[in-house]
């Protein structure tokens, strides 16, 4: 019994250590993307205020987004 125990504890270990496969698949990554998929009611909207507010402040990424100094991403 002891014997069945430890051999299965040590392959759900080695189950972990397989390859792990995307459940998204590349050509389905567009999808996810899109600004349709956001959580706000009219992500477009959103999307566009967003961008206006970053032109105001004169520099891109003023509300924590990615990318240098430069203005450049």
């Amino acid at each position: 019994m002891h014997r069945i125990l430890s051999t299965s504890v040590i392959l759900v270990l080695l189950a972990g250590c397989s390859r792990i496969h995307p459940w998204v698949k590349p050509y389905e990554r567009t999808h996810l993307a899109d600004p349709i998929m956001s959580f706000s009611r009219d992500p477009v909207s959103s999307a566009y205020q967003g961008h206006v507010y970053q032109v105001r402040e004169g520099a891109r990424g003023a509300e924590g987004g990615d990318g240098g100094g430069c203005g450049c991403n």
